[in-house]
């Protein structure tokens, strides 16, 4: 290359890479010009213009134009009166808690009077709820496309058809294409063509969702003369045919959700009766008192909800701790103050803990007052896992019945590896033995009081979080918590796991058929027929309380 032409070469890139960011930046403020004009549009009185604003909006290459797009759906654009500005709102007990639509620029939160709502007709919604079905179906994220595709549906026209058959030639996600074929085949049991609709028919088959269901009962329908609405048979027989398969599946997801349901209330009945497994079958005292334990658990997790209410999920987990102390600090008083000195005597130890149990609620009832306290769940528990249309898991119960496992492998370790659980085995199996061995048996009693004690604390917090928090709270589960131990076997822990997990699910099974109280009724009766062929129960167990 000759110099003079390798100067002029340099000098032209030169120039083009100065010119280059000026390039890129009229680009963006072409791009915010649209964006600008469209919102000014968008504030204009006739919806004429807001028509306009919405297509322009549409066209234009700016993440936040979605944004207004959906605001305006869901009726929380404003205009900011004092202003003259667009701006999106949420609802709060003050007024409206305020974001720049343009930049999302946190204003902070005005009265209601400060602001007007940007309103639209019906054409101008069912248009909207269109055109951003059509953005937000080349969206990244797959539940955006799902979303989008269940807007369209909801007023489905041929552009919208012709859209969703373009967007499943290039859909990747299975989810995506599942939903676009739910809509595809809706549309097509609307056709005049027959083999049309019976494929549809196939289609529709494998999808369980209240809108094919509700199709599909229509097609077997008879009207005011007994006819069949549907007048092609080999139709309504593809739609029985259809209808059977998914009420099988239904079935199904009934019974997953049974046994769900099942499982969570016997992880709480678990979680009741597992403490009361320690000291009703170590040391053979009828706590009666033990749901009052449960109780300060509860109230121990409202209390740290007031301490940190901007912190929930925090407050939660201190609690558990917290919970655990408080409730063995007064089981061990219990056990030292009044217990000790009636071991031997169960009748009197069951009348002594009943007063206590009196005590502790009257105490809770002039701290607090007798009325219920809510307690509120963290984010993370609130909700429900939408697995389908038809099953849905609660978090919550999902939560504690994890902890629920938990809690139990965390005393298992403590009992079978630890020095306290080696001696709390020696006294169950042989006092008089375990005493001649060298080993603190009063010590023993009090800690063993303490750690049944403080782990009915800790049931107490999971009982917060499903049920309000009271005075009468422990006297609910008290009753269940002695059949759960009394089934499973006394003193054994894996036994009382099983019981209150079996107990739960026979409970869910017989609710449908029985109603709620006839199905505890009969689970009573079952335990009491089941103790008089193995009065020792599930797993039975030598100890103080077998050898009395």
């Amino acid at each position: 290359m000759k110099p003079i032409f390798f100067r002029h070469y340099v000098c032209l890139m030169a120039i083009g890479l100065l010119l280059l960011p000026g390039l890129v930046l009229s680009d963006e403020n072409l791009s915010q010009d649209t964006l600008t004009a469209a919102m000014s549009k968008l504030n204009a009185a006739y919806m004429t213009e807001r028509s306009a604003a919405i297509e322009q909006l549409a066209a234009a290459q700016e993440p936040r134009a979605i944004v207004i797009l959906q605001a305006l759906l869901e009726g929380h654009l404003f205009n900011l009166i004092a202003e003259n500005k667009l701006v999106i709102g949420a609802e709060i007990e003050a007024g409206y808690k305020l974001s720049d639509a343009k930049n999302g620029q946190d204003l902070g939160i005005v009265a209601r009077e400060a602001t007007q709502k940007i309103n639209l007709n019906n054409a101008l919604r069912v248009s909207l709820r269109k055109t951003l079905g059509r953005l937000e179906l080349n969206a990244s994220e797959v539940k955006v496309r799902i979303h989008a595709v269940q807007a369209i549906a909801k007023d489905i026209d041929p552009e919208g058809l012709v859209l969703l058959h373009a967007q499943l030639s290039t859909e990747k996600d299975r989810s995506v294409q599942d939903e676009i074929k739910l809509v595809l085949g809706l549309e097509q049991l609307n056709s005049t063509d027959k083999p049309q609709r019976l494929a549809a028919l196939a289609l529709l088959k494998d999808h369980a969702s209240p809108a094919v269901v509700n199709r599909l009962n229509a097609l077997q329908e008879k009207d005011a003369t007994g006819q069949f609405v549907e007048t092609d048979a080999d139709v309504r027989n593809s739609a029985k045919t259809a209808l059977i398969n998914i009420n099988s599946k239904l079935r199904v997801y009934a019974a997953i959700e049974t046994v769900f349901f099942g499982l969570s209330l016997g992880a709480v009945l678990v979680l009741a009766a597992i403490g009361l497994a320690i000291t009703f079958g170590v040391m053979g005292v009828i706590n009666m008192a033990h749901g009052e334990l449960m109780m300060l658990g509860a109230y121990t997790t409202y209390v740290m909800q007031q301490l940190l209410p901007d912190y929930l999920g925090l407050a939660l987990l201190l609690s558990i701790p917290a919970a655990f102390m408080i409730s063995a600090l007064v089981g061990i008083l219990i056990e030292r103050g009044i217990i000790r000195f009636l071991y031997g005597r169960p009748l009197e130890t069951l009348l002594a803990t009943f007063g206590v149990s009196l005590v502790l609620q009257q105490t809770v009832r002039s701290i607090f007052s007798p009325l219920n306290r809510s307690v509120a769940s963290p984010e993370w528990m609130s909700g429900a896992w939408q697995i389908n249309d038809f099953l849905a898991l609660t978090w919550n119960r999902f939560y504690i019945l994890v902890f629920c496992l938990l809690v139990f492998t965390l005393l298992l370790q403590i009992l079978k590896r630890t020095r306290l659980g080696l001696e709390v085995r020696a006294v169950a199996q042989n006092r008089n033995m375990a005493k001649a061995m060298g080993i603190p048996t009063a010590r023993v009693d009090a800690l063993t009081f303490g750690l049944g004690s403080g782990i009915a604390g800790v049931a107490g917090v999971a009982l917060s979080q499903i049920t309000n928090v009271g005075p009468n709270l422990g006297q609910a589960y008290i009753v269940d918590s002695f059949m759960v131990v009394v089934f499973g076997g006394v003193g054994n822990l894996w036994g009382t796991l099983l019981a209150g997990f079996s107990l739960g699910i026979a409970n869910k099974l017989l609710e449908p058929l029985a109603g709620a109280v006839l199905a505890k009724i009969l689970v009573l009766v079952f335990i009491i027929l089941f103790i008089q062929k193995r009065p020792r129960g599930l797993f039975p167990q030598k100890g103080r309380a077998v050898e009395g």
